[in-house]
This record gives structure tokens, C-alpha cells and sequence, in this order.
């Protein structure tokens, strides 16, 4: 049951550090970090190709075909922040647009992820303010019904809390909760370490069939090679 008509100023962000080091590594390889899990729906695409961004959630709840919460979350925004929005019911309106992206990048936004609409692509793409949401659509939205700011929200299958860290960029958007932060960014240096070593015996000519030793296994399920 979502909590109404409130906007939670004071919220407990992870630590800034912690979040930019996260977006480096990227989505795949701190959702595989954190155990597979906090990714959204892959129906969250980004509106234009290379974005890559990480930062701590301000969440939003909107109403079907309402965008008027995304005007109240623009004041809580601070520098380093994304913006997370879920809808109360499914809905792929034009929630957000070019005016909006203006408001948020003044406070210090660094990106939406929203499932619903946006629009106005061309001109988010020329100011390079991402977005990844579930549709584009042109069809605009009204500014009549309460939703909250700063609460717990369910985005494209992913519970955001405040204040988690948010990475997207290509491959999806992955949501790592405020206490597991510091615990997933070592986990995800660790693998990069390891998919180093590993990029490396592949580039020498290594095959992935003696590297991962599943020549046994293979044989064991039946696989026979016939010349």
C-alpha cells in the first residue's frame, strides 16, 4: 500500500563516492555483483545510445496520465541525483519533456528513469539529459492527482528506496540498495578483476571451452563431435 499525498524532505542518500564508483563498472556487472538481482525490467531503454550514469534515487510515485509529482520532486533534487518514478498503474503517457529535464539539470539532476512515457527526445538528446523509460509517446499528461515524493516505489519490477544508488546505461538500469553499497562495489572490482584475467586468455587464443573446463561436463550431457 503506497503512502499518499507526502513528500519526504530529509532522506539518507548513500555516500556520493560510493555511487560514482558504481556507475563505472556498469549495470551487468553490479547486477552480477549484488547476486543477480535489483535490475529493472529490460522494457527500460534509454532515449539515446551511450548514456551511462550513476546516483542516488529521489523516488517518485505518479498518478496514470499525471505528471504534476515530477514538478514537487524538482525540489528536492541535489547535485548527483536520479530522478526514479513509478506509476501507480501502467501507463506509457508523455510524463516527461524538455521543460521538466530544464528544472531537473538546474538542481543537478543527472538523469530520469520512469515507468511510463517521455518525449521531446530530440531535444533531451541534443542537451544530453538521459532518460530510460517505457515508451516515447507524444501524448501529454495533466496536473490533477497526488502521488508522493521520496517513498518507497516499485520501478519496472525493482523496489527503489531513497536514496539507493541507480546505474544504468546500454544494458539496463540496476537498483543497489543504501545499505549493500559499499558491500556491491567491492564485489564488482573483484569480478572486473577477474573478467581482466580472463579477456586477456581469451585475446591470446584460450577457448572459453578449456578456460571455463566444461570439455567434461559437455561430454558427460552426450555432446559428440563427428568429423
Amino acid at each position: 500500500m503506497y503512502e499518499i499525498g507526502v513528500v519526504h524532505r530529509n532522506i539518507q542518500r548513500t555516500d556520493a563516492d560510493v555511487a560514482d564508483k558504481l556507475g563505472a563498472f556498469g549495470s551487468a556487472t553490479v547486477h552480477e555483483a549484488m547476486g543477480r538481482v535489483g535490475l529493472m525490467t529490460p522494457t527500460m531503454r534509454p532515449i539515446y545510445a551511450g548514456a551511462q550514469v550513476s546516483g542516488t534515487a529521489v523516488t517518485v510515485l505518479l498518478q496514470p496520465g499525471d505528471n504534476w509529482m515530477l514538478h514537487v520532486a524538482a525540489e528536492q533534487i541535489q547535485p548527483g541525483d536520479i530522478v526514479v518514478a513509478g506509476v501507480t498503474a501502467e501507463c506509457t503517457d508523455g510524463f516527461f519533456g524538455e521543460l521538466l529535464a530544464t528544472s531537473f539539470k538546474a538542481r543537478g539532476a543527472r538523469a530520469l528513469i520512469i515507468d511510463g512515457g517521455c518525449r521531446d527526445v530530440k531535444a533531451l538528446t541534443a542537451t544530453r539529459f538521459p532518460v530510460w523509460s517505457r515508451a516515447i509517446s507524444a501524448k501529454g499528461t495533466v496536473k490533477a492527482t497526488l502521488g508522493s515524493v521520496n517513498i518507497p516505489v516499485v520501478c519496472a519490477g525493482a523496489l527503489v528506496h531513497p536514496g539507493d544508488v541507480i546505474v544504468a546505461d546500454d544494458d539496463g538500469v540496476v537498483c543497489v540498495p543504501r545499505l549493500l553499497a559499499a558491500a556491491t562495489l567491492a564485489a564488482a572490482a573483484r569480478r572486473e578483476a577477474n573478467e581482466g584475467e580472463k579477456r586477456a586468455k581469451l585475446a591470446s587464443g584460450v577457448l572459453g571451452l578449456d578456460m571455463y573446463e566444461m570439455r567434461e561436463p559437455l561430454a558427460a550431457a552426450g555432446l559428440r563431435y563427428v568429423d
